[in-house]
């Protein structure tokens, strides 16, 4: 039988499963991994953003890294517990609990000469509160941000909130009506932080796109050396390249790409207008950005 046979009949497999037993396994391993937690050290490397901009491309190219261990369980390709945002209420073993243990670590760095654990979640970098949390349970993580042309990011947001049925408006109109939906909703992060802002998460079309202060706070939580900025346009152009760089920084050896595959969608054009007015709102954001970076103006 082929690789791609087996691959068939293990999909074909799983779907006969009932779903009562699928849960009964899951809450096993999460019960199995809290239990657990005192040994295994989270995760070596945070892909944190920004939402929209390529987080999930990157994870899928570190996860195929013969270094690199998945989340448990492996089989549901867990990218992040969410923890830092989502599930802030639960334990801090919960968290661990999806990472791979020292031991299970050691055995695979003495077959492939390192073993990293990879979590990759993009609304880590728009979240407040997640750079100072994230270094007082993570000091010693590297930290990969992924930035998109802000304007190309609000639109392609959008479009993914209509596709979910949760946007009705256009997308002038939702611009326009960004800072109503969103009033209030910075305060309450302050006041709590369990809560989980479903407005900031769905409708922060153009707040998201504002990079310099979200930067400068895992560069301030974490310093300079920890923390790697790229452009996904870099990325998405020389996949090779911009992975090298991600795997310099992390402490991976250099390998290709398995794939450069991208989950893009093929939708309608960006609207001239709102794409002007953004363009010209993010002008003095982009300008901050290049200052902290030290780089020119990305876009």
């Amino acid at each position: 039988m082929s690789s791609l046979d087996d691959s068939t009949a293990l999909r074909r497999a799983k779907s006969l499963v009932p779903q009562p037993a699928k849960q009964a396994v899951g809450t096993a391993v999460r019960l199995g991994g809290t239990a657990t937690a005192a040994w295994r050290p989270g995760p070596d490397v945070l892909v944190v953003g920004a939402k929209r901009s390529g987080t999930t491309f990157l994870w899928s190219a570190l996860l195929s890294h013969p270094q690199v261990l998945p989340l448990l369980p492996a089989a549901q390709h867990v990218k992040s517990p969410h923890w830092f945002t989502r599930h802030a209420d639960r334990s801090e073993a919960w968290y661990r609990g999806h990472f791979p243990t020292t031991a299970t670590r050691r055995r695979h760095a003495l077959r492939h000469g390192a073993a990293l654990a990879v979590e990759a979640d993009p609304a880590y970098l728009f979240d407040p509160r997640v750079a100072t949390r994230a270094h007082q349970v993570l000091p010693d993580a590297c930290i990969v941000v992924l930035l998109r042309d802000p304007v190309e990011r609000a639109y392609s947001h959008y479009r993914e909130r209509v596709k979910a049925g949760v946007e009705s408006l256009g997308f002038a109109e939702a611009l326009a009506a960004e800072p109503g939906r969103l009033a209030g909703e910075r305060e309450r992060l302050a006041a709590d932080p369990t809560y989980h802002p479903r407005a900031l998460d769905w409708y922060s079309y153009r707040a998201r796109g504002e990079y310099a202060d979200q930067v400068a706070a895992w560069l301030e939580a974490y310093g300079p050396d920890r923390v790697l900025v790229l452009r996904s346009e870099d990325m998405y152009a020389d996949p090779a390249a911009a992975l090298g760089r991600v795997q310099d920084h992390v402490g991976l050896d250099r390998r290709p790409p398995a794939s450069t595959r991208r989950n893009r969608a093929p939708g309608d054009a960006l609207p001239a207008g709102p794409a002007e007015e953004l363009r010209a709102h993010y002008e003095p954001h982009t300008k901050e950005l290049a200052r902290l970076l030290g780089t020119e103006v990305w876009w």
